[in-house]
């Protein structure tokens, strides 16, 4: 595929990738994606990848389901062995490939979108619910005068 600088486009079901299916709302969806492969300045083969993905995420603001776009573009350097990897060049992030040179081209692209899921998906059309935001938090009304600065008191002890 590299010597041939093959190219590859298509759709695949987002429910056909079991491990993302795992970490999402729901697999409704299809994914568009295109692979090349081919070899860069330095003669190493590489592979990009570019995926846009439609993923269903759970809000962690309200706990309700939403549908995220979530675009990948990486280039992939495919090494043999771990010693490759600095011969790569900057912004080539590396693959590991078998002895046998074979890759599972669904398992690349799963192993990407993993990659690029947000720690923690928060819809940004979300605003917190009324019973949450509730009323405004009430003035301390002890009237100590007392500083909110909690190294006030060591300020104190310093002075003495």
């Amino acid at each position: 595929m590299v010597s041939a600088r093959r190219s590859f486009q298509g759709e695949l079901p987002v429910a056909a990738l079991k491990r993302l299916g795992e970490v999402l709302a729901g697999t409704e969806g299809t994914l568009q994606y295109e692979l090349d492969f081919g070899r860069d300045e330095f003669g190493t083969a590489y592979l990009d990848v570019r995926v846009q993905a439609p993923l269903t995420l759970t809000c962690q603001r309200t706990l309700e389901p939403f549908v995220l776009p979530v675009p990948v573009d990486s280039r992939l350097g495919l090494i043999r062995t771990e010693r490759e990897e600095s011969a790569l060049s900057p912004g080539c992030e590396p693959l590991l490939v078998a002895d046998d040179g074979k890759l599972i081209l669904a398992d690349v692209i799963e192993d990407e979108l993993l990659l690029a899921l947000p720690l923690i998906p928060v819809n940004p059309d979300s605003t917190l619910p009324e019973a949450v935001v509730g009323h405004e938090p009430e003035e301390d009304s002890s009237g100590e005068g007392r500083s909110d600065n909690p190294f006030a008191v060591l300020r104190e002890l310093k002075k003495r």
